[in-house]
């Protein structure tokens, strides 16, 4: 588990600032571990969602075809490993229905009971419903909107789910605001302060001068070849 001041710091900064700075951290992750979908987002004014990811995959379709007493137990397993330390927790699932986001797994009641059991959001590719009585301050990126949650439920959970490309393991670190997700790797987020400092720095080369009236082409070379090469 990470410490708490680290959980901190990553939520001061968007997320494309944390995927910035993930390509210098650690760079073979450049093209992996972030959503590439566009998401609908329940409220964008919120913090960044930062935690560790408890995951599930649903379905919506049809019933589960288990008994009330199996269909009780997943339920209650489920909600232990949303439980579950170390937090705060982002839960990500997983729609697998045809069509997606058939019915929504989140509304009223789930985004409270989640945010009441440590989770700080949700990411899915599903659909979210009761938008306007939502918790306060709970998060969450959906694929959609809709008016019914039809045969909801868990299919299983604690396990490998894959949302909007990005493939995410129960415990990893997960950061996301309206833009998308990415997964930081846990060696990494230490690292992540350090390399923002230094992109913050060298974006501030090309941001000042091209906001002044007399910024041209000569300028911006000089500025990204110092050296003078030809060309």
């Amino acid at each position: 588990m990470l410490d708490s001041a680290i959980i901190a710091t990553l939520r001061e900064f968007d997320t494309p600032t944390i995927c910035n700075a993930l390509e210098l951290v650690v760079p073979e992750r450049r093209a992996e571990g972030f959503t590439t979908r566009p998401f609908v987002c329940h409220d964008p004014s919120l913090p960044p969602m930062v935690g560790y990811a408890r995951t599930a995959k649903i379905r919506a379709t049809v019933p589960s075809g288990r008994s009330k007493a199996d269909d009780l137990s997943v339920r209650i397993g489920y909600f232990e490993h949303i439980a579950e330390p170390p937090g705060p927790t982002v839960t990500v699932i997983e729609d697998i229905d045809d069509p997606v986001g058939f019915g929504a797994h989140w509304g009223e009641v789930n985004s409270n009971v989640h945010k009441g059991l440590g989770s700080v959001g949700a990411i899915t590719n599903g659909s979210i419903r009761d938008t306007h009585m939502w918790a306060e301050g709970f998060g969450a990126l959906a694929g959609s909107i809709g008016p019914s949650h039809g045969w909801i439920h868990v299919v299983e959970y604690g396990t490998s789910v894959n949302v909007h490309n990005m493939t995410v393991s129960p415990g990893d670190l997960i950061h996301a605001d309206h833009h998308g997700a990415v997964v930081i790797p846990h060696h990494a987020a230490v690292d992540i302060k350090d390399a923002v400092d230094r992109l913050t720095k060298a974006e501030a080369r090309l941001i000042g001068p091209s906001q002044q009236t007399d910024f041209s082409i000569e300028q911006l070379v000089a500025i990204l070849d110092p050296q003078g090469r030809d060309h």
